[in-house]
């Protein structure tokens, strides 16, 4: 592991921790065990070390050149559902949590982190799920209609669902009922947009 990679893994885990104010540079280099002016010689700030961890949170939940996505998608539900099901597993994931909870709370006063959130999170999987509609549609495994809205449709739905996990774990409450709710979407939706 590079110098790099264990201060993104520790400044990770000090977020988780202790939220994005109370960790400090300071904090973060005691942790990966280096002098804070060696930290400098990889990010400028900790703001900087903030984005950069949370481009891991904002990716889409299985990226996919143009091919890939054409080979997928003419698999029709079963593209869906693989796609759901990474976003289940990011979803459930402990220290994937933690920093979705941290940067939820971050999106509101950081206009970078919003622009981040908005082309790495947003912008990303919409492009793969609409790629993805596009080519149900044209062969003709789904009905006609927009692949933009088809797609904010569909992920809207899973975020809710990522959303509402976060807030009852965070209030120490049960998931079970919701580990299903990633299926019964992908089912619901299928049902209503295949030809």
């Amino acid at each position: 592991m590079t110098t790099k990679e264990k201060i993104l893994k520790s400044s990770t885990k000090l977020f988780c921790e202790f939220g994005y104010k109370a960790t400090s540079v300071r904090k973060i280099a005691a942790e990966v065990g280096i002098k804070q002016s060696a930290l400098y010689n990889h990010f400028k700030n900790k703001e900087e070390i903030f984005l950069d961890v949370s481009k891991n949170i904002f990716s889409t939940p299985f990226s996919l050149n143009d091919e890939d996505i054409k080979d997928s998608a003419l698999k029709g539900k079963a593209f869906l559902t693989k796609y759901t099901m990474q976003y289940k597993l990011l979803t459930f994931d402990k220290n994937n949590e933690n920093m979705f909870r941290l940067l939820m709370i971050e999106l509101f006063s950081n206009k970078e982190l919003r622009e981040q959130f908005m082309s790495e999170f947003n912008d990303k999987n919409i492009k793969v799920l609409s790629e993805g509609f596009f080519i149900m549609m044209q062969n003709s495994l789904i009905k006609a209609s927009d692949p933009m809205l088809m797609a904010h449709e569909f992920l809207s739905t899973l975020f809710y669902i990522r959303l509402q996990v976060t807030m009852l774990r965070f209030d120490s409450k049960a998931t079970d009922g919701l580990s299903t709710q990633f299926e019964k979407h992908v089912d619901f939706f299928w049902e209503n947009i295949k030809a």
